[in-house]
Parts: C-alpha cells; structure tokens; sequence
C-alpha cells in the first residue's frame, strides 16, 4: 500500500440532518417495512396453517412456497428501490 498516506487526525464534520426530512425517511421506512411484513405474514400464515396449498405448483412446475419465496426476496429489492428514490435528501 506504497503511497497511501492516511491522516485520522482530521475532525469530519458531521453532516446536519433537517428533522422534518429524517422525520419524513423514518415514516416512509415504516411504511414499507410495514407493507413487506403483510407480504412475509402471508407467507408465514399459509406455511402454518395450510401447508399442502404451499405445495401445489403454480408457475412452470415450481410449487407455490418456492415461487413466494422468490416473489418475498424480490420485493424486498423493489421496496428498497422504492425507499431509495422517495427518500428526500434535504429540506
């Protein structure tokens, strides 16, 4: 790591955070989390309560627990898109 000269001397400065904007992150992450539990649940509650319904193939012979599966991880990716686009970055 020849000429990588690193100073942790130097204060940094922390970066000012408007409270209706971290207010407005907060609800919105909320929100979100609140809408990917209802789809987690979901799953959950036909896991538990209906188990033979989570084996009945449903797309191209993949049973419903692995095509949920699935469709759970990639909201959490779309919901974390979301998140991203809609958070304000400052007031």
């Amino acid at each position: 790591m020849a000429g990588l000269d690193l100073d942790f001397k130097i204060p940094v400065t922390k970066e000012q955070e408007d409270e209706t904007v971290v207010t407005h992150n907060a609800r919105l992450g909320i929100l979100l989390f609140v809408v990917y539990v209802h789809f987690y649940a979901g799953f959950m509650i036909l896991s538990a309560f209906n188990p033979a319904i989570m084996s009945t193939p449903v797309l191209g012979g993949l049973n419903l627990a692995i095509v949920y599966g699935f469709l759970l991880i990639a909201a959490a990716l779309v919901l974390a898109l979301i998140y991203m686009v809609l958070c304000k970055k400052s007031g």
